[in-house]
């Protein structure tokens, strides 16, 4: 269990300034305990579940699922009729002598229902459907990629943190020698370059632990803004620092993500729409047809009435669609192409990472399960011994550096075959 704190290092404050923050610190100071909030510890895992569940982000690939739905039901609908009226008045007279015969309304309705040729319904809802299909998969890659993400700020967090307490832990020595040798009474130059020797490590160790104290704050604030927490806001974080080093043949990993990949999977479903456009601009080489019945009423000299079906067909002359079938064909080939690069690119990055995960777990697997204890140890007795005067400072000073740099060639090599594995995982979808 590790914890990460958020903090803000103390600064020189003079004058009124200090009189006010001396009252604020007395304010707060007299309040109880209970008014702080408790910071809450999690695991890796459930930090990786609290990123995916609350991420802002996903929101808007749910409304594009919404979206997409919505453009189903819209595509599985009917046109709707219309409905066509008038009213008028007749008039009829005799033509040789001109006499009036009558007058009365005349007026008429009619109903048209337009009627999609068979089978363009069910295309345009295949394609609406490929869409939903694309937006979920928009959803699914959002998350696996807020995953990784969140496992890798968490494995950096854990790192940083070890960097910081072995860096303190040497810096701690070197300034407690520090003191006890600048008290003594330097006979030659000898004692006096060992003693600027040990000065210039403790400044060189205090800049990196500050660099480290800086990384890990880094991403403390960007997991946070994951979490959708302030910045600020302190977290306790468990975190397995265990790396595995096992890993499947490569053809198996390729295998896996041909069939997994969300890019490949994504490009797979719009060539597949694609597919369905091509039979739409087919299908709608033929025209709609347009039944209209009606009726009608006239009254004057006399009555009449008129009822009938009417029926609409344009005729397929001039355009028989061949312009839009070609720009449909067009996009299916830019979709088969798109689909076999992205598959060459795929394979590319998997052989990469895979490769390079494997020399890492080979460095690992080399690596004795408590090298770094060792090392710690050893410089621990470095420290106990040159106090007694059994070692020489050069001795002393390698010991404690070589501590520091086998410390981050170990967790470096950790952190790069993490990273590996998280990528291998986003590229196999899985």
């Amino acid at each position: 269990m590790i914890e990460i704190l958020l903090s803000i290092g103390p600064g020189k404050l003079t004058g009124p300034l200090c009189l006010l923050l001396a009252c604020l610190a007395t304010g707060h100071a007299a309040e109880p305990a209970t008014n702080a909030a408790p910071s809450r510890s999690l695991s890796l895992e459930d930090l990786v579940a609290e990123v995916t569940r609350t991420h802002p982000e996903l929101e808007y690939y749910r409304a594009e699922i919404a979206a997409a739905r919505g453009g189903r039901s819209a595509a599985a609908q009917w046109n709707n009729p219309e409905v066509t009226a008038s009213l008028g008045s007749k008039r009829a007279w005799e033509r040789s002598g001109g006499a009036t015969l009558g007058d009365g309304v005349a007026w008429s309705v009619a109903l048209a229902q337009t009627f999609e040729f068979p089978g363009r319904l069910a295309l345009r809802k295949a394609i609406a459907g490929r869409q939903i299909e694309l937006a979920e998969l928009g959803l699914e890659q959002c998350r696996a990629a807020l995953a990784a993400r969140a496992r890798q700020l968490g494995y950096s967090l854990h790192v940083a943190q070890e960097k910081v307490v072995a860096l303190r832990e040497v810096s701690g020595r070197f300034n407690s020698l520090l003191e006890v040798v600048v008290q003594r009474d330097p006979a030659g130059v000898a004692p006096l370059l060992d003693t600027r020797i040990i000065e210039a490590n403790s400044v060189a160790l205090g800049r990196r632990a500050l660099q480290a104290e800086q990384e890990q704050q880094a991403a403390l604030i960007e997991l946070n803004t994951l979490r959708g927490q302030p910045p600020g806001a302190p977290l306790r974080l468990s975190a397995d620092t265990a790396v595995v080093t096992n890993l499947p043949p490569l053809a198996c990993l390729l295998e896996c993500a041909r069939t997994n990949n969300f890019e490949l999977r994504a490009r797979s479903v719009e060539l597949a729409q694609q597919g369905f456009k091509v039979q739409l601009a087919r299908n709608e080489r033929w025209p709609s047809v347009t039944l209209e019945p009606f009726y009608s009423e006239e009254k004057a000299a006399d009555a009449e009435r008129i009822a009938g079906v009417g029926v609409t067909v344009p005729l397929p002359l001039w355009n028989r669609n061949a312009g839009n079938i070609e720009a449909a064909q067009a996009r299916v080939r830019q979709a088969e192409a798109g689909l076999r690069a992205a598959c060459l690119q795929v394979e590319k990055k998997v052989t990469e990472h895979a490769l390079a995960w494997q020399i890492q777990a080979d460095e690992m697997r080399r690596w004795r399960g408590d090298t770094a204890a060792q090392f710690r140890e050893a410089a621990a007795l470095a420290d106990r011994h040159y106090r007694l005067g059994a070692v020489p400072v050069t001795t002393y000073v390698e010991m404690q550096l070589r501590y520091l740099d086998a410390l981050d060639a170990l967790l470096a090599t950790r952190g790069e075959g993490f990273e590996h594995r998280q990528q291998l995982e986003l590229l196999l979808g899985r």
